[in-house]
This record gives structure tokens, sequence and C-alpha cells, in this order.
């Protein structure tokens, strides 16, 4: 802070630290009209931090260094779209990949952060929306088109693909909450989005497509009971491990539960065997 001597004010010394650091041209003369201007009671060499806030929300100072703020904030929209410079073919791939997604986000999806731009924060979230609605429509389409093209049944590429590329945030918040120490907030979140999926995510499409077609949903996948219930089985198991560990997380309930996983998928990939691969007529 810049009260060095913990004095609770700030003396003449300290007021031109701050300042630099705010204006680097600041003069002596500058330095005593602040001063000057900052005192109101008490000693004329000690400016209290009340004083010094009042000041500067309505100095010179704080109208140039906001507008310079307002200036960058307002370039800031087109920054993704510039293409990296001297980072190697790895930084041009990826851009290459990601610029379809990010332009049109760019050019669809209003920065609230940019001054002015507030009063758009509900058309921002909304459209926000729409376009996770159409990516995860793509997903799946691609997804099933890769699997038909490779014989990998539809039931397959849920339980693997689909289902690692949707889960990738949830795991991304739990690492960020539990180095933070929130271990309870990174199982319940984990907990709690696929428990949304499944009472939620799943009915609502439901609703839809048999409001629409006046027919109930067919589920084609036969031994998808089999898996529902050796995941129930082993959500029982892991329970049990994580109350013989003492609820604690560790790292030996971390591989037991990744080694359930595995378990999981070899069990779900065996019973749809063989695949049938997608061959095309000549």
């Amino acid at each position: 802070m810049f009260d060095e001597d913990d004095s609770g004010t700030i003396d003449r010394d300290e007021l031109r630290k701050l300042l630099e650091q705010i204006e680097p041209s600041v003069t002596e003369d500058d330095i005593k009209e602040a001063m000057d201007a900052m005192y109101k009671e008490g000693d004329p060499d000690q400016i209290t931090f009340d004083e010094f806030a009042e000041w500067y929300f309505h100095s010179l100072i704080y109208e140039h260094q906001k507008k310079l703020a307002e200036e960058e904030l307002a370039d800031v929209w087109y920054e993704n779209l510039i293409p990296p410079r001297g980072d190697g073919c790895g930084a041009w791939i990826k851009y290459i990949i990601l610029l379809p997604i990010v332009a049109t986000l760019t050019f669809t999806i209003p920065d609230v952060s940019r001054p002015g731009c507030g009063k758009w924060c509900y058309f921002s979230f909304v459209t926000s929306i729409v376009w996770i609605g159409v990516y995860s429509f793509l997903m799946v389409e691609w997804t099933e088109v890769i699997g038909n093209t490779l014989g990998i049944p539809s039931v397959v590429m849920g339980l693997t693909f689909l289902a690692a590329g949707t889960s990738v945030p949830d795991l991304l918040s739990s690492v960020i909450v539990a180095r933070k120490g929130q271990g309870d907030m990174a199982v319940s979140s984990s907990i709690g989005s696929n428990i949304f999926d499944i009472l939620v995510g799943l009915p609502v499409p439901w609703i839809i497509y048999s409001a629409a077609k006046r027919n109930a949903v067919i589920i084609g996948a036969e031994n998808i009971w089999i898996s529902i219930f050796v995941l129930l089985a082993m959500l029982v198991m892991i329970v049990i491990v994580i109350h013989c560990q003492g609820w604690r997380l560790t790292k030996m309930t971390g591989l037991i539960m990744f080694f359930f996983y595995i378990i999981f998928l070899v069990q779900a990939i065996v019973l749809e065997l063989p695949f049938v691969t997608c061959i095309s007529e000549r």
C-alpha cells in the first residue's frame, strides 16, 4: 500500500509515489496543488484516504485514465480475431480451427464489459444460449456421422466422445474449486450437473419431440439397461470407497474411480460388439 509508515494518512512523499504510478509526468507543482486541493482539516501535510478519494474522482487525472480505459476496451472486441505472430505452427492451427467459432461469437454477441454496452446483457445471455444449442446440435450430428462411418454404435459414441466433451467444463470447474480447498463444492458440482442432465436435459427434448411428433421417443439401444445397472452399482461402490477413505478425496480414491470408469466403458463397448462398418455400395 502507499501508506508506507502505517500512519493511516498519506504524506507528501507517499502522494508523490502514488501519483507517479498514475501519471509518470507529475511535477512538484502538481503535488503541491493536489495537497492544497485535498486538504480540509488537520495536518496540511497529512492527507486522509477519504480526502484523496474525493479529490481523485473529481480530478483530470481520473478523467484521463477513464478515457484511456474506455478506448482500450473499445478495441478489445476484435482482439481474438487477430492472427498469431511468431507463435509457430501450433498457434496457427489452433487459430484456424477456432476462427469460425470465435468469429460468429464476436460478431453476434455484444461484449457487455465495454462501456455503454451493459444494456445488451439480456440479449447477450439469450444469444449465448442459442449458440450453445447450435454447437451442441452440430456436435451430436457430426459425432453420429463419424460413428456411422466407422461402424461405432451411437450408444458407444455417446458414452465416450459426447460424454467426455460435455463434461470438460465440469472437470475444469471442479479442479478450480478443489485447488481452493472447496472439496464439497467440487463433488456437489459434478453430481448436480449430472442430475440436471438426467432430470432436465433428457425430459425437455423428449417433451418437445413428443408434443411435435405425437409419438413417444424410442430408445434403440437394447443393452442400455445393463449399462444403467452397472453404473448404479459402481456409484454404490464409489460411495463405499469414499467412506472407507474417511470421506476424504485422496489420490487412491481418484485412481479407483478412474479404474471404475474404464471398466464401465469396456463393458459398454463389449455389449455393442460386433461393430458394423459403413461400406459404400459400388
